[in-house]
């Protein structure tokens, strides 16, 4: 049975996708879905690191976006992973996440791909190690696939869309980038420790700047759905 928080302007979904999506409305879909490539999520062969995580639901299969595009304008992180399912036309652009640190087990950048015109193709320079991004955040947040906010800061800012929908939600860094750069969210997980700590990033970033504390109303309101 899926449940919506409401935080602000941020809809939160805990259930799956495929359950929610006849209740959202949105203008676009900015999403890091799976890929399709099985990752391997014990990192605890990386120096300094103990972490491991569950498999990522639905990655051992391959994603398909064309049901996505069909419905909404899409970006979708990790594109190159399904290049050969995507339309003509669209354009990729690249995060490099290593800029001046050491390679490690992952990829040296990634990619995000849209299906809006959205100007030449472009390199954004972000680095990102082990999960800590040096200078721009010390947050460490407990997710094998997390994205910096600043890196969906720039996704977003390739889209004049006011409602943006992320169905596989996570930890909710698009949910934060949302707010940062003032548009309304939706999003969607069904892991039930991720939800939450997006629940958690997303209330806490929209109380940020505020001289005082937030509103009753602004915290975040559970709701239950029954499905027919």
């Amino acid at each position: 049975m899926p449940e919506k928080v409401v935080i602000g302007n941020a809809e939160l979904w805990h259930g799956d996708c495929r359950e929610v999506l006849p209740f959202v409305v949105a203008d676009a879909v900015v999403t890091d879905p799976p890929y399709g490539i099985s990752l391997d999520t014990d990192y605890s062969s990386l120096a300094g690191s103990t972490r491991t995580y569950s498999p990522i639901h639905g990655d051992n299969e391959q994603f398909d976006p064309l049901p996505w595009i069909a419905r909404w304008p899409c970006l979708f992180f990790g594109a190159e992973h399904f290049a050969q399912a995507l339309p003509a036309g669209g354009t990729f652009h690249v995060w490099d996440k290593r800029v001046t640190a050491k390679p490690n087990m992952f990829a040296d950048f990634e990619s995000w791909w849209t299906s809006w015109p959205s100007g030449p193709s472009r390199i954004f320079r972000f680095q990102w190690v082990c999960g800590v991004h040096p200078g721009l955040t010390p947050e460490r947040v407990e997710h094998p696939t997390v994205k910096p906010v600043q890196v969906m800061c720039a996704a977003l800012q390739k889209s004049m869309h006011a409602r943006i929908l992320d169905p596989y939600m996570g930890s909710g860094s698009t949910g934060i980038a949302c707010h940062t750069i003032g548009r309304a969210f939706v999003g969607i997980e069904r892991e039930r420790k991720y939800f939450d700590v997006a629940c958690e990033r997303i209330s806490r970033a929209q109380a940020q700047g505020q001289l005082l504390p937030p509103e009753p109303t602004a915290v975040a309101v559970q709701q239950s759905l029954e499905l027919p």
